[in-house]
C-alpha cells in the first residue's frame, strides 16, 4: 500500500498544513519552529516508514510519528495556554485521532 492512500497521513498532512497556517504570523520563533517541526514530523515519519523494506522499520516509524503526534498535542494545549491558540479543542481532537489511527496501524502491521 501507498502511504499517501492512507486516511492516518492525509489527516497528519492536513493538520500539519493547519499548524503552518495557524502560526504563520506568530513572533515567538522558537515556539513556532518547534510546533512546526513537530507537526510536519507526523506525515513525514509515516511517509518514510511505508518507503522501507522491512516491517520493523515501518513500524518503528509508526512509533516515532505517534511520538511526534504527542508531542504536538502537548505544544497545542501549551500555545493555548499562553494564548497562541485559540480554539485548541479541534486540534487536540485531531491529534488523538491520528494517535488512535497510528495505535491501530502498528497493531495491526505487528499482527500479520
Amino acid at each position: 500500500m501507498r502511504y499517501e492512500n492512507l486516511d492516518v497521513w492525509k489527516k497528519s498532512v492536513n493538520l500539519s498544513c493547519s499548524i503552518y497556517l495557524l502560526m504563520k504570523n506568530n513572533r515567538d520563533f522558537g515556539f513556532k519552529d518547534q510546533i512546526c517541526r513537530s507537526a510536519v514530523s507526523v506525515a513525514s515519519n509515516i511517509a518514510e516508514g511505508y518507503e522501507r523494506i522491512h516491517r520493523k522499520e515501518t513500524i518503528n516509524f509508526l512509533s516515532i510519528a505517534k511520538g511526534s503526534i504527542g508531542e504536538l498535542k502537548t505544544q497545542i494545549i501549551i500555545g493555548s495556554k499562553i494564548g497562541y491558540i485559540s480554539e485548541a479543542s479541534h486540534l487536540i481532537q485531531e491529534c488523538e485521532a491520528i494517535a488512535r489511527m497510528l495505535g491501530s496501524l502498528i497493531k495491526k502491521l505487528r499482527q500479520d
